[in-house]
């Protein structure tokens, strides 16, 4: 008897834990930061202990599992609307090569080898770091690489080029210059320009307020992109 209430028990967390997992969404599933892991852990856990143990009230499990996907969905929201906690939760992308150089203070910082380096370099089919104008490594773990552009080819501007913006030397990795509606100071900074000169580039793009905008960008070619907020 106590073989078959272990069998129900376990068939009924399997959906339990699936419908959990869905409910927190497909970002679970695309990656996991340390934040991601730590609620997937807990999950894991508490529906061991359930099948573990078949005399423990089912609620006293399916509790607790509805009380941190509850946790995890407003700390979603929450995160999705303010882009210092989002840092705080998920942390920052960490660049190992940036501009073509080894970053060594930051790779001792996240005690990342030389060979971790080298072997997500030859997974991505990069035979040289020479080759690598940015590494980065993303929040979930994973290396991100920009290599440099073998020859530049001459084509014809964009209608979205903004002329008076000098080639960017930041080949391959457009600056984001205003996110979840917040201007990005510092990447105005590295491009020489202020806020005012921003307000003129949006208002030439029918956008009056930095609050309308989602998302803007602009790439070492000059290219502007731009996303309006979506209510």
């Amino acid at each position: 008897m106590e073989l078959w209430t272990i069998f129900l028990r376990t068939v009924l967390i399997y959906f339990v834990v699936f419908i959990v997992m869905r409910l927190m969404g497909k970002r679970e599933i695309g990656k996991l930061s340390i934040f991601d892991l730590v609620i997937s852990i807990m999950i894991a856990e508490i529906a061991a202990f359930i099948i573990d143990d078949p005399h423990m009230p089912i609620m006293e499990g399916i509790l607790p599992m509805l009380t941190l996907v509850a946790i995890q969905i407003m700390i979603a929201f929450l995160t999705l609307k303010n882009r210092k906690m989002r840092e705080w939760f998920d942390g920052k992308p960490s660049y190992l090569i940036e501009n073509g150089k080894l970053n060594q203070a930051e790779m001792r910082k996240q005690r990342y080898t030389l060979d971790d380096l080298m072997m997500q370099l030859r997974e991505r089919s990069v035979k040289n770091v020479a080759d690598v104008e940015f590494a980065v490594l993303e929040t979930s773990g994973k290396l991100s690489v920009i290599e440099k552009e073998k020859q530049s080819s001459q084509t014809k501007p964009s209608p979205d080029v903004v002329s008076d913006i000098p080639r960017i030397r930041y080949e391959g990795l457009p600056l984001p210059l205003i996110m979840d509606g917040k201007v990005q100071d510092d990447n105005l900074e590295k491009l020489g320009k202020t806020r005012f000169w921003l307000k003129n580039q949006l208002q030439a793009k029918g956008v009056n307020d930095f609050k309308q905008v989602f998302f803007c960008t602009i790439d070492y070619r000059g290219r502007l992109f731009l996303d309006k907020k979506r209510d």
